[in-house]
């Protein structure tokens, strides 16, 4: 028996065992299917954004911060398979729902082209304490399977968080832009070579947590900086 085979063998048997369920409706998933099933993958109310019109994205930063384009891959709703997906990632460990939802969007911008000129994807950076306290960035690894998919570096050293703000989900929009002022500081040692950024992260409700680092990158001067989220909270 060769060892690919006995590995199938025993991936088989983990599966009885151990069935591995689909996190927005907790049924069985069946062979190829990862994270969610087929209904729920179906039911995923992607916003169709591009790099080329205009969006609900766009319109959250005019006026505010100088970036090139802006979009998210999902909407985020209260109640949704989105939210769902994404408390698993943020509380739970689940690192991996940030990687199913890279592969599905990078390769969708993959095949675009629209961004195939982007030289480095920042995450959004934690506070040090909290990454200690989580144990992972729930950005990461949605923000390096981007990167793999468009060719581009990953850069998780460009951005410091500076102030270990609190969850800004129930405040208001002029609060979480007080708690988001001067959060995020451009390291000096960041380097010069790249022309176009791609800034990512998980869900944008007002946009002030990005205009924060949009802000800070912007003092690299001639930085195109574009912008990309796991989700956006549908309006209305």
């Amino acid at each position: 028996m060769t060892p690919k085979r006995l590995a199938k063998i025993i991936n088989e048997i983990n599966n009885i065992l151990l069935p591995r369920v689909c996190f927005g409706c907790n049924t069985q998933l069946f062979s190829g299917e990862r994270i969610l099933c087929a209904v729920c993958r179906h039911d995923l109310p992607l916003t169709d954004h591009n790099y080329l019109e205009e969006n609900t994205v766009d319109r959250i930063f005019y006026g505010r911060i100088p970036i090139k384009k802006a979009a998210s891959f999902v909407f985020f709703s209260k109640k949704s398979i989105v939210k769902n997906l994404l408390h698993w990632l943020k509380y739970k460990n689940q690192e991996q729902i940030g990687g199913f939802f890279g592969d599905w969007c990078g390769s969708l911008l993959r095949e675009s082209g629209h961004l195939n000129h982007i030289d480095a994807v920042i995450p959004v950076p934690l506070h040090p304490k909290r990454l200690k306290k989580r144990g992972y960035n729930q950005v990461e690894l949605f923000a390096r399977t981007v990167a793999i998919n468009l060719g581009a570096e990953y850069c998780d050293d460009w951005l410091i968080k500076v102030k270990n703000t609190k969850t800004q989900t129930k405040k208001r929009k002029e609060m979480r832009w007080e708690n988001s002022k001067d959060a995020f500081q451009l390291k000096t040692s960041t380097p010069r070579k790249y022309k176009n950024v791609l800034l990512v992260d998980d869900v944008i409700t007002s946009g002030s947590t990005i205009e924060s680092c949009a802000r800070a990158l912007s003092q690299q001067k001639d930085l195109g900086i574009y912008v990309l989220s796991m989700a956006v909270v549908k309006e209305g």
